[in-house]
């Protein structure tokens, strides 16, 4: 049996193993429509019971030793390797991944569980100072239930950057995967920890709509809610988690900027705009939406690009060798092709592409647009490359900034230029002679103003803060017995006196007749033998309520 043997999972959900579900779904084959299989979908109520499920089991995981949980997470990096083929072939035909894409996503998923492998033993905490005797320190502690909502473009990788380290830092996860890639972006993440040990409760994998996704954010046990899609949907999840005072961590939309600068090489500037552009359709989060171009360069730029856009194939990646793939589905593809339609009919002017080829769309080159074009203003998710040109420093700056997203910035050419306009500009993300796609599982990840929330995702730091809480806690140094609260007198319950019984020894056949004195002399103790023993004479004490002595508060 293979990972994803459909007998496993076909018409089920993962919830403390898997389950039929009473509501499927078809997974389409975008470049063809094929049916691949289906997956069960969960309901509210389903969500509710794994919420309550993941919150028993999280504290059982939380307290296994870290070399454990450790443990689970290189199994998963090794299971990722072992059916690598197997993952990328869902990735080419569920999601229309092109191969290359395919196997660039699987190897960030094997480096995923790999970096996460180092979460449980790394330092988690730090001694502070104290202006009392005393150690004080904050630890971060797991933040409880974490619940993902994933995207469909990377849908494997976009899912597993929260899950893992969430799981690593002793978390449970909910997982919701995009409908459209339930089996890429959410059986295999399933089945590879299914396979690799993690004990039952503490992943559950939660297909469904949209009132799945408000029911995995409103749970009551959910404390931390990681969300990667659109800045639309992206603002309502934020607006929920807030009034239920939720932590979010939200990865939004981009419409990413890539600036030619005087003196670059044209020729691999618009091979890496290109890639920035075309890369899996266009449908990256960090795809280059604006290319910005020094005026002196720009007419040989619009030129190269667009003759490298009319030579990318374009087809069906599962049966072809081709460099574009299909548009998830037939509503995005029309939206791309609106969003070019309109802004030529606003006075921009195609290079190159701008037709719909069967399912998919051809690389596209737009010039002459003006800054209220749907094509410059709104991030197209599509195969769409606009170019507009800049005189000065300062004017690229503008209009890189001139945008309501700051995700992804790429800048081509003299480092030292490039360096004084990063300071320049607003972006979670400054690449450096390089385009504006590119991120690694050790980096800190994520947008700025309608981007995201400015949280960030890889690497220790940022996965630690993202995934649990801080607890601050002190404790007196060595064995210092902490001092005891004395009442004051008032409040004192009076002791009665003493008891006073008479001298009598046990051992003594005689009754007691009481103390005598000889010749005023001191008090003597009647003996059946060996003479008699002289005592002092009992001392008086006082009731302590009446006593002002200090002995009296010792304790």
């Amino acid at each position: 049996m293979t990972l994803l043997d459909s007998a496993v999972w076909d018409g089920k959900f993962f919830s403390d193993g898997w389950r039929d579900s009473a509501t499927r779904q078809p997974v389409i084959e975008p470049a063809t429509g094929d049916r691949l299989g289906t997956v069960g979908h969960a309901s509210p109520d389903d969500v509710r019971a794994a919420s309550a499920r993941a919150a028993e089991a999280q504290r059982a995981w939380a307290r296994t030793p870290p070399q454990q949980r450790a443990a689970v997470l290189r199994r998963a990096g090794e299971l990722f390797t072992e059916h690598a083929a197997e993952i990328e072939e869902w990735l080419v035909r569920e999601a229309g991944s092109v191969r290359a894409k395919a196997g660039f996503e699987a190897g960030l998923a094997i480096g995923e569980c790999f970096e996460c492998a180092g979460l449980p033993t790394h330092p988690q905490g730090e001694v502070l100072t104290s202006e009392d005797a005393r150690w004080s320190f904050a630890r971060r502690r797991p933040a409880g239930v974490v619940s993902v909502i994933a995207p469909f473009n990377f849908p494997l990788v976009l899912g597993l950057r929260s899950v893992a380290p969430a799981l690593a830092l002793g978390n449970a996860v909910l997982l919701k995967p995009d409908p459209r890639t339930a089996v890429s972006g959410g059986v295999v993440i399933a089945r590879v920890f299914e396979e690799a040990g993690l004990p039952d409760g503490v992943l559950h994998l939660l297909p469904g709509d949209g009132s799945v996704g408000q029911a995995v954010v409103a749970a009551s046990e959910v404390r931390v809610v990681s969300f990667t899609g659109s800045t639309a949907v992206g603002r309502a999840i934020g607006e929920q988690a807030g009034r239920l005072l939720k932590r979010a961590h939200l990865e939004l939309g981009g419409n990413n900027a890539l600036v030619v600068l005087p003196g670059a090489d044209v020729a691999k500037a618009a091979s890496a705009g290109a890639f920035g552009s075309y890369l899996h359709q266009g449908q990256i989060c960090m795809t280059t939406g604006r290319h910005i171009v020094h005026e002196s360069l720009h007419d040989d730029y619009v030129a190269a690009l667009a003759a490298k856009a009319e030579a990318l194939p374009v087809g069906d990646p599962a049966r072809e060798d081709v460099a574009l793939g299909p548009i998830i589905d037939r509503r995005q593809l029309e939206r791309v092709h609106r969003i070019v339609t309109d802004s030529v009919a606003a006075g921009a002017k195609v290079a190159a592409g701008g037709e719909i080829a069967g399912p998919a769309y051809r690389a596209t080159v737009l010039t002459g647009l003006a800054p209220d074009m749907p094509a410059w203003q709104e991030e197209i998710f599509g195969p769409v490359a606009p170019v507009v040109g800049f005189s000065t420093l300062e004017e690229a700056a503008r209009i890189v900034d001139d945008c309501p997203y700051g995700l992804s910035v790429g800048i081509l050419g003299d480092v030292g230029t490039a360096m004084r306009l990063a300071d320049l500009i607003e972006s979670g993300k400054v690449h450096i002679n390089e385009q504006t796609v590119g991120d690694e599982p050790n980096a800190p990840f994520g947008g700025v103003k309608a981007s995201g929330t400015g949280s960030r995702l890889g690497g220790a730091a940022a996965n630690i803060e993202a995934f649990t809480e801080t607890q601050s806690g002190d404790r007196p140094p060595g064995h210092r017995r902490l001092p005891l609260l004395t009442l004051p007198r008032s409040c004192r319950t009076p002791r009665p006196p003493p008891r006073r019984t008479p001298p009598h020894d046990i051992r003594s056949p005689l009754p007691h007749t009481g103390p005598q004195r000889l010749d005023g002399g001191p008090v003597l103790d009647h003996r059946p033998a060996g003479g008699l023993r002289p005592r002092r004479p009992r001392r008086h004490h006082p009731d302590p309520a009446e006593d002002p002595s200090p002995r009296h508060d010792r304790r």
